[in-house]
């Protein structure tokens, strides 16, 4: 257990959990979604679990970036690090409103909240030499090389779809309000924190913080932050009951544990787990792990109480 007694997961829900598929995008659907998905964080509340939430913002900021650019005729763009505080305001609004509202019908007096959260990443970090990250709209080539010479774009053309903006994606380093998300803990407040993974900042030899066009991977920020915290459990929840070796082939065959070696060793052979999907959660749980984190599980948001009674979820353990 945490030094304060209390049982402390991190819990990182994925895009699932706000946004179900294209036809149910709108605000309404959105809470809608969170709201299915807070059913279960409530009851590992009930279970005893101190828990800091995290989730992914991807869609969510698309479309601030695509209202901005719509709208650049008449109102200025918002930067790339606001549009990620604009989405922590607002998904933690719902996730905060709906956890609030089950607790509440659980009978469970518990405060929830949503800390605005900068995530420090390294200026010198290699990703910035490889932008890589697709974000916004498609444009044409003439407004892609527009965009590059007049605001300094990263711009790639996309599988012959369009040209579209990249960004990095450093790795993240520290998170600023960690003390915060601690005292609330605390005080035996669910916090929502690191919300797409942070804001991305970086600091100067003063320590003073500025926002950057970036993004961090919302896994790597979760796995930094339990093992900031000294979390008892990261849990990852995304669009699938368990972990799968050779996912999508004849071959595929669900896992119900890994050790860490394990875990190193099927990430290491290249064919299990795709890049950008599987592969940033199995990660954020080998760097949880190797930095004296106690154990993880990756399942969907549905079967959060089964898997954490060990009756089904992939479970990842140390050596």
């Amino acid at each position: 257990m945490n030094s304060t007694g209390r049982k402390v997961a991190v819990v990182a829900i994925g895009g699932n959990s706000l946004i179900k598929d294209s036809a149910h995008q709108t605000v309404e659907d959105q809470y809608a979604a969170a709201n299915e998905t807070t059913y279960h964080i409530a009851q590992m509340v009930r279970m005893g679990w101190e828990i800091a939430l995290t989730h992914g913002n991807g869609p969510q900021v698309g479309f601030i970036l695509r209202r901005s650019e719509l709208a650049r005729h008449e109102l200025h763009e918002v930067p790339l690090d606001v549009c990620g505080a604009d989405t922590q305001g607002a998904i933690g609004y719902a996730l905060q409103q709906t956890l609030r509202n089950h607790l509440l019908d659980m009978r469970i007096a518990k405060p929830v909240v949503t800390v605005v959260t900068q995530v420090e990443v390294d200026p010198n970090d290699p990703a910035w030499q490889n932008p890589s990250k697709p974000i916004g709209s498609f444009m044409t080539e003439e407004l892609a090389r527009e965009r590059r010479e007049k605001d300094g774009w990263n711009v790639i053309e996309d599988a012959g779809r369009g040209w579209r903006r990249v960004v990095a994606s450093p790795f993240p380093k520290r998170v600023v309000e960690l003390d915060v998300v601690q005292l609330l803990l605390d005080a035996g407040a669910v916090v929502i924190t690191v919300g797409g993974g942070g804001i991305p900042v970086v600091a100067d030899e003063k320590g003073h913080l500025r926002g950057v066009a970036a993004v961090i991977d919302k896994d790597y920020a979760s796995g930094l932050l339990a093992s900031s915290l000294n979390a008892d459990l990261l849990l990852i929840s995304t669009a699938v009951e368990k972990v799968a070796l050779h996912f999508g082939t004849p071959n595929q065959r669900w896992l119900d544990h890994m050790t860490l070696s394990e875990a190193k060793r099927y990430l290491a052979e290249g064919i299990h787990f795709k890049k950008g999907s599987m592969a940033p959660k199995i990660e954020a749980i080998i760097d949880y792990l190797e930095r004296g984190g106690r154990y993880a599980i990756i399942t969907n948001p549905e079967n959060i109480e089964r898997a954490l009674n060990g009756e089904t979820g992939t479970h990842i353990t140390p050596d």
